[in-house]
């Protein structure tokens, strides 16, 4: 999604709000990735961008972690030639604390609301205020509930929403794991009922990487329909770890105006970046991507990539 271009003082004094509580980490390169923690409690697993401008970038970002006292959602702010800034957020409000989240979306039309996503479908609308993100309203993705034969329920590690406000399309996906591939689901979303329309569906299998691969660990979608995602290795929580970005085809409405995922006969490799969990994708002008891991015992990191649609 596009971002509104910031002037470099804005950016600045965004950016300058912003409190280290890691150690000082060294500064880092444009296009190299940057650690923003240590262990495997700092591993992002999902991202969004909420500022972009000439001084840097101030991103959002989830964390799938589980117990009590272990940080859901942090602030990070990238600026060329420094360290990042990284700033735990509160979670406020909701039934009950987030157990493994796994994505982050901004809400087109509003800012400073993002939509978080479990690994079990339940999803948190939030709204950020300062230090905290309040929960708003929750709901759950169509089939969260649902058990295969052997037992099995699917496991969400991307969720976006795409458009317009007034006419807005979910897109998400189950991961998949090696044989069991990917499925991508589209439906158009009434945001003031939080009432999904009805469902399309469609699998996803990446060649890269081969083994262990977890065929879609995060997506974005382009103002032009366009699906990206990022597909990514786990060894275990020491790894070792390869990821890659994919195009792999588009959602456009049927005729009766339904979005439905139109794949590409075989995904297109867009890029490769071994030795890393990739888990986080967000998306901006100019082809401009920020990419964010989770390598469990090694932490998280970000990197900026041209790994997005025009």
């Amino acid at each position: 999604m596009n971002k509104p271009r910031v002037t470099r003082s804005l950016a600045a004094a965004v950016l300058g709000g912003l409190a280290l509580v890691t150690p000082a980490l060294a500064a880092p390169a444009q296009e190299e990735w940057v650690r923003t923690g240590e262990g495997i409690t700092a591993g992002i697993s999902g991202i969004a961008v909420v500022a972009r401008g000439p001084a840097g970038v101030d991103t959002v970002v989830v964390h799938d972690n589980k117990r009590p006292g272990e940080p859901r959602i942090s602030r990070i702010g990238l600026v060329p030639g420094s360290a990042p800034a990284v700033r735990v957020l509160r979670w406020r409000g909701g039934d009950r604390a987030p157990v493994d989240l796994e994505s982050l979306s901004p809400v087109p039309g509003a800012p400073g609301e993002l939509v978080a996503l479990e690994s079990s479908g339940h999803g948190f609308h939030l709204r950020l205020t300062g230090d905290t993100a309040q929960v708003l309203r929750e709901f759950a993705v169509p089939g969260a509930d649902a058990v295969d034969p052997a037992g099995h329920r699917d496991n969400y590690e991307a969720f976006f929403l795409a458009g317009t406000p007034g006419r807005l399309t979910a897109v998400w996906a189950h991961r998949g794991q090696d044989a069991d591939p990917a499925v991508l689901h589209a439906a158009a979303l009434d945001w003031t009922a939080l009432a999904f329309g009805a469902r399309d569906s469609a699998p996803v299998r990446v060649p890269y990487p081969a083994a262990g691969v977890r065929h879609v660990s995060d997506l974005t979608v382009s103002p032009t329909g366009r699906v990206t995602v990022t597909s990514a290795s786990d060894a275990g929580d020491d790894g070792p770890f390869d990821s890659a970005v994919y195009d792999v085809g588009r959602v456009e409405s049927d005729l009766f105006g339904r979005p439905r995922p139109v794949l590409r006969d075989a995904p297109l490799r867009i890029a490769v970046f071994p030795g890393h969990k990739i888990e986080a994708l967000a998306c901006g002008p100019a082809a401009r991507g920020v990419l964010g891991t989770d390598d469990e015992n090694a932490g998280g990191r970000l990197r900026a990539a041209t790994v997005c649609p025009l």
